[in-house]
């Protein structure tokens, strides 16, 4: 599964980025006392008993922006909110109940995942009994903690985890889930016509006329016995375009729609030129570690004129932090190459959900190291101890070192190449985290002592592409046949 969130949430001030960087034994999130410091969303993938899962930090509800960002907080408050697994309501022991709590907690009540009430700065007993004031937010048992003074850290950790959902090793359940599908694209490009097309049913009102889907539709429907679900979503305009309200909201719907989705079709019209709106889609898949398939549609249009190796190289050069992905070129209203495509998106959501063993994981990065060290770092080579998969959708590494700052971002990217190429992630987005090797683990470092055993020869570590890097410059994609 992949690694469960725990999203931190509450009123400003009550000591939500304390709470973090609390928790994660490091100092993280910025903390001043004054509303309104946190802004985005802070994360930090935290261990546990054996357990991750990653902490987010929110901005304070209910609070008025003095630089005018209050939507900008509000959006990234519902986005950690929406993706969550557990919650951790915070409120503040000191001053007890205030309104403001009671809306925070309102905003909560439809909300599908635990919600555990955190009292904060309860500092002595005598604050531990003021916090049954919050009771009456009707979220069970309180636990209240001291963030400056150490107290109930283990007590709030095994009760999140507690919380958490069971992990791929604790359920039986064996059935393939449904594969959500979110087409996602431009005003007009086709995306209503392709999922009449999949669903063989008039299911979506196409028109010729720009922005008629207004609302994200889910269309359910069977091809070659297995279930799926096709996302719909509102073509997007630029944002000096975005006059009206329903334009405003069927933007942030596509946005939530990728959110959900397991695999992304970002529709392309052959006719047209990649435009900003394109590159901004782009850009928030890959924000959200999601599988993509570049889809060119309308390509009855262009294929006498234009040969596809000149749209991928266009491709290329326009999205360069999705390389990794594969392009189709389809006709949607015909059907042409659809059902092909959608058996590539099944290709893509088994690599995003494939489990990769600790020592074959060990043995590639073993190889990658040895070939070619990490750089020098104050003029030390760092060290990586091991690594090991700790979730999938996406496939989500961990990499345990001495010093994970002296771990350069181009050499991640080399290591996130060999990978890629060796270990069946060729067209899927991974995320890597790195961590320092705590004490008391005394697995083995991966030694660079050792040299390949052909001087000047590249391993197999890396395919064809080693030179290039990984995250933002891997396989050339491959392409849907019909």
């Amino acid at each position: 599964m992949a690694i469960p969130r725990v999203v931190i949430v509450g009123r400003p001030n009550v000591g939500k980025s304390s709470l973090l960087n609390w928790l994660a034994g490091i100092r993280i999130a910025i903390v001043e006392d004054r509303p309104g410091v946190t802004r985005d969303r802070v994360d930090y993938l935290m261990e546990y008993e054996q357990r991750f899962f990653e902490l987010i930090d929110t901005g304070g509800i209910g609070n008025r922006d003095e630089d005018n960002l209050t939507q900008h907080i509000e959006e990234q408050i519902q986005t950690a909110i929406d993706s969550a697994a557990v919650i951790l309501l915070v409120v503040d022991s000191r001053d007890g109940l205030v309104p403001l709590d009671e809306e925070v907690a309102r905003r909560l009540r439809h909300v599908d995942v635990p919600v555990i009430c955190v009292a904060n700065k309860a500092d002595n007993d005598n604050l531990d009994d003021q916090a049954a004031d919050f009771y009456r937010l009707g979220r069970g048992k309180i636990i209240p903690v001291s963030t400056t003074q150490n107290r109930h850290r283990d007590m709030l950790l095994n009760v999140i985890l507690e919380r958490l959902p069971a992990s791929e090793g604790e359920t039986s359940e064996d059935a393939q889930p449904e594969m959500k599908v979110a087409i996602v694209g431009r005003r007009n490009v086709g995306k209503s016509t392709f999922v009449n097309t999949l669903a063989q049913a008039e299911r979506m009102i196409v028109s010729e006329v720009a922005g008629t889907t207004r609302d994200s539709v889910d269309v359910r429907f069977e091809l070659d016995g297995k279930a799926f679900v096709a996302i719909d979503t509102p073509g997007i305009r630029r944002p000096q375009s975005r006059e009206a309200s329903l334009d405003f909201y069927g933007f942030h719907r596509a946005q939530r729609s990728i959110r959900r989705a397991e695999v992304v079709l970002l529709f392309l019209d052959a006719t047209q030129r990649i435009s900003k709106v394109d590159k901004q889609l782009c850009d928030y898949i890959s924000q959200n570690y999601k599988p993509c398939v570049l889809v060119v549609n309308k390509w009855d249009k262009m294929v006498e004129s234009m040969p596809t190796e000149k749209w991928v190289r266009y491709l290329h050069d326009n999205f360069r932090t999705m390389r990794y992905a594969p392009i189709a070129f389809i006709t949607g209203e015909t059907g042409k190459n659809v059902k092909a495509l959608l058996n590539h998106g099944q290709m893509l959501y088994k690599q995003s959900r494939q489990r990769i063993p600790t020592g074959q994981l060990n043995r590639l990065l073993r190889k990658a190291i040895l070939h070619t060290p990490p750089p020098l770092y104050q003029n030390r080579r760092p060290k990586v101890y091991y690594g090991t998969q700790v979730g999938i959708e996406p496939p989500t590494l961990v990499l345990f070192c001495n010093k994970p700052a002296a771990i350069s971002r181009p050499y991640q990217r080399y290591l996130l190449g060999a990978v890629r190429d060796q270990l069946g992630f060729e067209e899927v987005p991974i995320k890597l985290y790195l961590r320092k090797r705590r004490p008391s683990d005394r697995r083995n470092e991966i030694s660079m002592d050792e040299r390949p055993a052909v001087p000047g020869k590249t391993p197999d570590v890396s395919g064809n592409n080693s030179s290039r890097g990984g995250e933002n410059a891997t396989t050339a994609p491959a392409t849907p046949k019909g």
